[in-house]
């Protein structure tokens, strides 16, 4: 069911496709704002100190790999009238027993991680006051409060404010180094340095790959796109969300390029690098560009707070409201066919149940080294998300379960296909790497 007769709030025809128009955007600026963390900044700014602009073309790749994948999560949702893990659920059991034990392991450790770097840029900016832990569970109820009682409208403005501090912020940032635009150009003819090679695929498939690409299914819903009518909408609103992520990666390399690069300064990695960055900017631009920069830095990591608390929660909330559900069928896939996303799930028991869940237990790890099973639980399971929905992907959108109309062409085929390769080998070499 790709279309519907029914009529909009303007009295549209709902089939009739709307005209791509900037006044839509939304949901991809969401995404893009959650996508990006600060640590993924600070893999970037490392790749840049370690190989100049040599990797600039790996940004670019990376780029065009997201938006295919974004792409076709928001299809699925619009084409079919379903959820994300709807489909999932109509490949079998497997998916369901992956996504519990992700989800909830996944938040646990990631709701711990999004509070401390949050506080980290405030503890930054403010040495004299509270310590990280105080501020690490402020953000973290600031986060859950704001949730809690708005909706996706008000939570998409917020977001639009915060990923606008985070441009200027790092635009400013990388126009400040001067950035030798001769060899940036030079940089996007593909070669691989030696041992660039993981650095690399950690460029292509790192910055902005992670669950928030699965729940931008959701939140096109949330923004009130439901059927096949929007696909034009959604996709220039999904290209300027990773365009937008790419210009991020791109600047970032460009100030570990100028500013690190040709001086040897080495970054602790994760997100304390960016404090270290701070330090670096001081002492070369003065303590007002070090400030604003730290602003920046709060910016990136508090979006990917409240984004993850919102989109996440929003995903537990379907599955929980789908695994109660029969199995999967195709009396199901018309039951459940039309807006995917409604503002009762943003009410939801379940919807509030993981917000509590991402805020109040990882509060524990605050105090405490993550146990060491868990670490290993979290980096296996977080690695295989990113394959997991590449390749799930190819499947439900090759299949029956989509209309004809929307199932993938050889483009996304391919762009689908190489992405799943690419996450594959980024699993492994994850996985390898994790303190066994």
């Amino acid at each position: 069911m790709s279309e519907t007769s029914a009529t909009t709030e303007t009295g549209e025809p709902a089939s009739r496709p709307r005209k791509s128009s900037w006044k839509y955007i939304g949901p991809g600026i969401v995404v893009a704002a959650t996508g990006v963390g600060a640590g993924d900044l600070v893999a970037t700014l490392i790749a840049g100190s370690k190989f100049g602009y040599t990797l600039m073309w790996a940004a670019v790749i990376g780029c065009v790999v997201k938006i295919s994948l974004a792409e076709a999560a928001g299809r699925w949702h619009l084409a079919t009238g379903r959820t994300l893990f709807d489909g999932w659920r109509s490949l079998g059991p497997w998916t369901t027993v992956y996504f519990a034990i992700y989800v909830v392991v996944w938040g646990f450790i990631y709701g711990a991680t999004a509070m401390s770097s949050s506080a980290l840029p405030i503890v930054a900016l403010f040495p004299d006051g509270p310590g990280l832990k105080f501020w690490a569970i402020a953000t973290g109820l600031i986060g859950l409060v704001f949730v809690w009682f708005n909706r996706y409208a008000v939570f998409e403005k917020v977001m639009t404010v915060l990923i606008g501090i985070m441009f200027v912020v790092v635009m400013y940032v990388a126009i400040r180094v001067v950035p030798d635009v001769g060899a940036s150009f030079a940089g996007l003819l593909p070669v691989l340095p030696d041992g660039s090679l993981l650095y690399t695929l950690g460029l292509i498939g790192g910055v902005g790959g992670t669950i928030t690409m699965a729940a931008y299914g959701y939140w096109v819903n949330a923004k009130g796109w439901s059927n096949s009518s929007w696909m034009k909408v959604m996709r220039l609103d999904n290209r300027v969300a990773y365009i937008t992520t790419g210009l991020f990666v791109v600047a970032m390399l460009i100030v570990g390029a100028e500013l690190l690069h040709a001086s040897q300064i080495a970054l602790t990695s994760g997100d304390r690098g960016l404090i270290d960055l701070g330090k670096v900017l001081e002492d070369r631009f003065g303590a007002g560009t070090a400030k604003l920069f730290l602003i920046g830095f709060f910016a990136t990591s508090f979006s990917s707070l409240i984004g993850v608390w919102h989109g996440v929660s929003l995903m537990f909330a379907d599955f929980v409201e789908r695994f109660r559900a029969p199995a999967a069928g195709a009396q199901q896939a018309e039951e459940h066919a039309g807006p995917a996303v409604t503002d009762r799930q943003q009410r939801s028991l379940p919807f509030r149940a993981y917000l509590l869940w991402l805020t109040f237990p990882p509060m524990t790890l605050l105090w405490l080294d993550e146990p060491f099973g868990l670490v290993i639980a979290y980096g296996v399971l977080g690695a295989f998300f990113m394959p997991f929905l590449a390749l799930t992907l190819i499947w439900l959108l090759n299949s029956s379960r989509t209309p004809g109309e929307w199932r993938n062409g050889w483009v996304s085929n391919g762009m689908l296909a190489l992405s799943g390769l690419l996450f594959i080998v980024l699993c492994v070499q994850q996985v390898r790497d994790l303190p066994w």
